[in-house]
């Protein structure tokens, strides 16, 4: 018979979005507990980039100082390189925020960093390798999950089950929330190569006839991202890894002396992208948030940030009545209601990108002329312009601040 646990909250994922909902919600002293399926946060390839948005939270928590004691890059502007030309597009001096960069750090250890703080919270409790496996309904509404553990099956009841398990979500698909598919040409294959002396630094994206490879300075090795046709996975197999050791050397020449470092197809790693949307985030006693709710792109490395934001967001609008036991069905709304603008503004311009530049980049055949389009022109020759990208890159649409309460 499975071990049986009542609780306030019951958090689906231990991602950005799980262990900063846990985070706030074990500060505020409600009774919650966080899942996650694996033994430890340690996962290659995840989104390492923490925006300005991110690191202001951070310090409204009064953690950024320890934070940023952790091992780091610091990018203060970013640059493209189109056909050979290095275009200044972006540079956070003048964005209003404390933290004037982004900040690239291993996803395990920023979610290392928030378990190890969550510690002194006696209302929250972080189970690593639990995995849910289906949900509890009764009557129409969700009243906690069944889930598997290192210690055997355990049904967890709760108030309200939050889904952060990511864009496969078992708890989105157990819940039948219906999800809107805007869809992506693209798949993204991702890999490693070791870092010199003289590299060029804050070029993030370098575009090419046929090529698109974004380069992450990750202090002691190059993270980077190999861009290819939705499903285009199959041709790159088949014409073989000296093909794609020539075609990553054609597309960043620095990394030409390097790309022997791989050694086969399993030091590269794919992405399938998905863009997507819940049409409604909640249903009686559950509610989706981060790539549960909205699959993300790649592409400006918002993920992460958006999924901080929305648990902000969700601490700030249920907390006080999830610790008080007043929360009503249709509070849960509110948390859609006031995320999904910023979802979609991020998301239309992510697929306006895959449409517009990488589906013609992977897709063309080299029949066509590389140019540079005129906003970059313009970004790359005005300075007090490129604060505007940094700020929409770095603090997004709708910034959420920490309001959610402090339990003595």
């Amino acid at each position: 018979m499975a071990d049986t646990l009542q609780v306030q909250c019951c958090i689906a994922g231990g991602g950005p979005a799980g262990m900063m909902l846990g985070y706030l919600l074990g500060r505020a002293g409600v009774n919650t507990v966080v899942l996650e399926k694996h033994a430890d946060f340690l996962r290659d390839f995840r989104g390492d980039t923490v925006h300005p948005s991110t690191l202001m939270i951070m310090q409204e928590l009064g953690l950024l100082e320890d934070f940023l004691k952790l091992p780091h890059s610091e990018i203060p502007a970013l640059a493209v390189e189109i056909g050979g030309r290095t275009l200044k597009i972006a540079e956070f001096a003048r964005v209003p925020t404390p933290c004037k960069f982004v900040a690239l750090m291993p996803q395990w250890d920023f979610l290392n960093f928030l378990a190890d703080r969550s510690r002194r919270f006696g209302s929250l409790r972080v189970m690593m390798s639990s995995q849910v496996t289906s949900l509890i309904e009764a009557a129409g509404r969700i009243e906690g999950v069944h889930a598997t553990t290192a210690q055997g099956p355990i049904e967890i009841r709760a108030d309200l089950v939050v889904g952060c398990d990511g864009r496969t979500s078992t708890v989105r698909t157990a819940s039948g929330l219906v999800v809107h598919t805007l869809g992506s040409p693209i798949d993204v294959l991702w890999f490693r190569l070791s870092k010199k002396a003289g590299d060029p630094t804050q070029v993030l994206g370098r575009l090419g006839l046929n090529t698109m490879i974004v380069t992450i300075d990750r202090t002691d090795y190059w993270q980077c991202a190999f861009v290819i046709g939705k499903g285009g996975i199959g041709r790159v197999h088949a014409d073989g890894l000296d093909a794609f050791k020539a075609a990553v050397a054609d597309g960043a020449r620095f990394l030409a002396d390097r790309v022997d470092e791989l050694k086969s197809f399993d030091d590269i790693k794919l992405l399938s992208v998905s863009v997507d949307r819940l049409t409604n985030w909640s249903k009686p006693g559950l509610l989706c948030i981060g790539d549960a709710a909205h699959a993300m792109s790649p592409v400006g490395g918002v993920g992460i940030n958006l999924a901080i934001q929305d648990a902000v967001a969700t601490a700030n609008l249920l907390a006080a009545k999830l610790k008080a036991g007043t929360l009503q069905d249709d509070d849960l709304d509110l948390v859609r209601r006031r995320r999904l603008f910023p979802v979609k503004v991020v998301q239309g311009l992510q697929v306006a990108v895959h449409n517009r530049v990488l589906k013609p980049t992977v897709s063309s055949g080299g029949d066509r002329t590389l140019t540079v389009p005129w906003p970059l022109k313009i970004l790359n020759a005005n300075a007090w312009l490129r604060r505007w990208p940094a700020q929409f890159l770095g603090l997004g649409v709708r910034p959420e601040h920490v309001r959610s309460p402090e339990s003595p």
